[in-house]
């Protein structure tokens, strides 16, 4: 089985003072959403073996957040996954075979990740399915399972999600 993990940045300033996209950070509540679901993945022993973070500054500080939780976690900073779409985050999780991680954590954007992780999904939690259909929201996580050992075998239509949470989800959760 592979276990690939799904992490859309943390929520963002407006504009990046440099005037560039990929320069933008996590405003106040995107470092506390970014942290409570770091605490959140270690609680629920969804540690990745590997993160694949992509270059933007949300993304590395979103990273950052979540590596207090998950210290033996190994990372790769990849700058293909800044605006990346459905086939190209596929290229790139593909490329694991040598690595041959068994969870896999992408630190990502939208709107490719959010497709992405619609494309690969086939059955699992209809509730989760339900809230990913909808958006895949800053700091939302998708944990989706594969009934193979190898990462080349990942297709669309051959995932099942195995849980789906946003910092929302556990806030109307806790209450």
């Amino acid at each position: 089985m592979r276990r690939l993990i799904l992490l859309r940045h943390a929520k963002t300033e407006r504009d990046a003072p440099s005037g560039k996209d990929q320069d933008r950070r996590l405003d106040e509540r995107g470092r506390q959403d970014g942290a409570e679901i770091g605490r959140w993945l270690a609680l629920h022993d969804y540690r990745p073996d590997l993160a694949l973070v992509s270059s933007a500054v949300r993304a590395q500080e979103t990273w950052e957040l979540l590596r207090p939780a998950m210290p033996s976690t190994r990372a790769k900073h990849l700058p293909e996954l800044y605006g990346a779409d459905t086939s190209g985050l596929l290229r790139v999780i593909h490329g694991m075979t040598s690595a041959d991680p068994q969870r896999l954590l992408i630190v990502a954007h939208n709107p490719g990740l959010h497709e992405l992780a619609l494309g690969l999904i086939s059955g699992g939690d209809p509730a989760g399915r339900h809230a990913l259909a909808a958006n895949l929201p800053t700091a939302g996580v998708a944990v989706i399972d594969f009934a193979t050992d190898d990462w080349d075998d990942i297709r669309f239509r051959s995932g099942r999600l195995e849980r789906f949470v946003s910092p929302k989800l556990l806030r109307e959760n806790s209450d």
